[in-house]
């Protein structure tokens, strides 16, 4: 019995830990700016979050995805459930050269809205007729995802130099 109390408590503990390490080794995605929503007695406040990013295997795009962040307690455990609420802008920002094959439908950033369940995504798709790239920003989760989304479009031109 008192075997069995010492492996539950050390399963706990781990549990602990990794949990602990969890909540503050998530990424920074090069948070460009945030503003304030809702005030929170404890914890900070909810907000909407802009963060910027690139195509990892498109050079010359980059991206900015605004999205809500809940506050409070739970927030700031990391333990809230974010909305799905997202809206994203891509445009060209110096010459487009695409490294490698890209695929339509795959992931260029990611984000766990949740401990586990829900995740945003922005995925990328490329319009061979148009010449465009589209990136579309959803969230979606294990059981059921929501309609909600954005899309973004980049039409692939030749670049200048200044």
């Amino acid at each position: 019995m008192k075997r069995i109390g010492i492996i539950l408590g050390s399963l706990i503990f781990l549990v602990i830990v990794l949990f602990g390490l969890w909540v503050f080794s998530r990424p920074e995605r090069g948070t460009t700016g945030s503003v304030s929503t809702h005030f929170r007695m404890l914890g900070p406040n909810d907000k909407i979050v802009i963060d910027g990013f690139d195509d990892p295997k498109v050079t010359g795009v980059a991206c900015h995805i605004s999205r809500a962040q809940t506050g409070g307690v739970k927030g700031e455990l990391g333990m809230a459930e974010d909305t799905s609420d997202a809206s994203i802008a891509c445009r060209q920002v110096g010459p487009i050269k695409i490294v490698g094959e890209i695929k339509d439908g795959e992931r260029v950033f990611d984000e766990h809205r949740s401990l586990i369940f829900k995740k945003l995504q922005v995925v990328r798709f490329f319009d061979r007729e148009r010449n465009v790239l589209v990136y579309v920003a959803y969230s979606d989760r294990v059981v059921e995802g929501s309609p909600k989304n954005s899309i973004s479009t980049v039409p692939i031109m030749g670049w200048s130099a200044p």
